[in-house]
């Protein structure tokens, strides 16, 4: 079974104590002192649960709504860790899935946290290995913007050759690489703008995201560079520096297949009028399968005017 990943920010080193001593064994631990410091941290590692000291990090509270009012973050089981003195949590206010008192920290703790794990597991559908939102949350955003009438460009990736890379090096390394994938393009999309994106994993190695129009083509350009720049490194050698790899294809047969790049469809609402997001993402397919005919990395965008 693979560990989950805790995430605690608290200054105590009594706290850090008792949680090492309850969960080291099954749980893959990062401590924080302060919420703010742990941002990038949680943006570039999304944790299966973020236990926060409320006590010791003032600030915590407005952080914490910062961080759910997110998409990417909506569904993050947060578990409060109270001392003596603070107020019971506001439900309606404070965005935590559970709390615990600092005094039953030793008792309690691995007790709470199991419980919010398999409370999460649940109720919330994301990737197991990127963490990213699946289907369901896909399909959620891109109807409300819909309906909302918000204009966005919907980009639509998934990686070429990856099956054969997958067969040759194993499920492992193929892991590795969607891992990898589902890192870039949150970093990217998150270092174009702050907010009104969205970035989902279908699964296995299809993304998507959703962002303004006037930064749709950036993002991927940036997105491919990066990649392509990334990925020759999960090769061996003398695979990199043969510019391919032996391997077999759907049929059976042996055949050489080039280091993997990414193709991207993109869609846009302020193109053609959409009601329903099986409309847009239909587009966005087609527009992938497009730059799936050009050898090497490369974006798509839907240019016809549908009005």
């Amino acid at each position: 079974m693979i560990a989950k990943s805790l995430l605690v920010v608290s200054p105590s080193q009594t706290v850090k104590d008792a949680l090492h001593k309850a969960l080291a064994a099954e749980a893959d631990i990062t401590f924080f002192d302060h919420l703010r410091s742990a941002f990038d941290h949680i943006y570039n590692n999304i944790p299966d649960l973020l236990l926060v000291d409320m006590h010791g990090d003032q600030k915590a509270a407005d952080l914490l709504r910062t961080l759910k009012e997110d998409p990417l973050f909506s569904h993050l089981p947060v578990l409060a860790l109270l001392d003596t003195g603070d107020p019971q949590p506001d439900w309606q206010t404070l965005p935590v899935e559970d709390f615990l008192w600092q005094e039953d920290l030793e008792r309690d703790i691995r007790l709470k946290v199991m419980l919010c794990l398999s409370r999460a597991e649940r109720i919330v559908e994301a990737n197991p290995l990127t963490r990213l939102p699946g289907n369901i949350s896909i399909n959620r955003q891109i109807q409300n913007r819909l309906d909302q009438k918000i204009p966005f460009a919907l980009a639509y990736a998934d990686l070429d050759h990856f099956k054969p890379f997958n067969d040759k090096y194993g499920f492992s390394r193929g892991d590795e690489v969607i891992k990898i994938t589902g890192r870039l393009l949150l970093n990217i999309v998150r270092n174009q703008t702050q907010r009104d994106y969205f970035v989902g994993h279908i699964g296995g190695d299809d993304f998507v995201c959703l962002m303004d129009p006037e930064l749709i083509e950036t993002t991927c350009q940036e997105l491919i560079k990066a990649f392509d720049q990334i990925i020759p490194s999960f090769y061996d050698s003398e695979d990199r520096e043969a510019g391919h790899i032996q391997s077999q294809d759907r049929k059976g047969h042996i055949r050489r297949f080039p280091i993997m790049g990414i193709s991207i469809g993109i869609a846009i609402t302020n193109r053609g009028v959409f009601s329903h997001y099986g409309e847009i993402t239909g587009i966005a397919s087609e527009m992938k399968h497009e730059a799936k005919k050009t050898p090497q990395s490369c974006y798509r965008i839907d240019r016809r005017n549908r009005i």
